[in-house]
């Protein structure tokens, strides 16, 4: 159907290819065109292993906006909204992690057909996975510096300031450390079940080092009062009151 005779509101009024504005507007043309082709592929599993990683590069650009957004946010001591971008980032790994899922479906010995045209690519060269590290440190350093100031511990925070919004907003740091966290250990279990507990990486990196980093954590200080509060809890008294020391 010609321009001239579709109704006003299918004709497209975006600038950019295609001949309507969602296909404009979500540069569907261009994304869909990233995959290899059937005729491309050494092994058909490429186009799972393609979608998994590519869509885990767009949700993890996704969350380090969210995140850079938490961390202006902290800066200006608006926490509503800071909470509220480090939730959205939470999700979104939420989705990276649950979509390691589509690897059950793939065979190791398939796997090994499909690691031969990735070269010497690495997961360790993400893109996304930098920005992680990168923007995640910024917005811990934020709330230190918003705890600072107002001239509490964190042990008076988790104490005394339950309602307050600093509360809040370091618990969602800890939602976010512990989402990054669950990734960590279901990537591990993803890579023993598909190469093994022994094996390397493309880039002779052992499994080994993946174990190591689940271990890892990027506001340890919010997982260590957490020993602090117990320890505590345990020299309360019958009625509640802390024991003196």
């Amino acid at each position: 159907m010609s321009a001239a005779k579709r109704p006003a509101k299918t004709v497209p009024i975006l600038p950019g290819e295609g001949d309507n504005d969602y296909v404009r507007y979500m540069r569907t043309n261009t994304l869909l065109s990233l995959q290899r082709t059937p005729e491309e592929m050494l092994h058909r599993d490429e186009a799972l292993f393609q979608a998994v990683h590519q869509s885990t590069e767009l949700w993890l650009k996704y969350a380090c906006f969210e995140i850079r957004g938490a961390t202006e946010q902290a800066k200006t001591r608006d926490l509503y909204p800071a909470t509220g971008y480090i939730r959205r980032a939470r999700t979104a790994m939420d989705f990276v992690t649950d979509q390691l899922d589509m690897f059950d479906h793939m065979s190791p010995w398939d796997f090994q057909q499909v690691r031969g045209a990735l070269g010497n690519g690495s997961g360790l060269e993400s893109p996304g996975w930098r920005g992680i590290r990168h923007v995640t440190p910024l917005l811990g350093a934020a709330f230190e510096e918003l705890r600072a100031e107002r001239g509490v511990t964190l042990l008076e925070l988790y104490q005394k300031l339950s309602g307050d919004p600093l509360f809040a907003l370091a618990e969602a740091l800890m939602d976010w450390d512990e989402a990054i966290n669950r990734w960590r250990v279901r990537h591990l279990q993803m890579t023993t079940r598909v190469i093994g507990a022994e094996a390397t990486g493309t880039q002779g990196n052992p499994v080994e080092m993946l174990k190591k980093l689940i271990h890892h954590r990027f506001y340890p200080e919010l997982w260590r009062v957490r020993n602090e509060l117990t320890t505590l809890g345990k020299q309360y008294g019958a009625h509640g009151q802390v024991i003196a020391r």
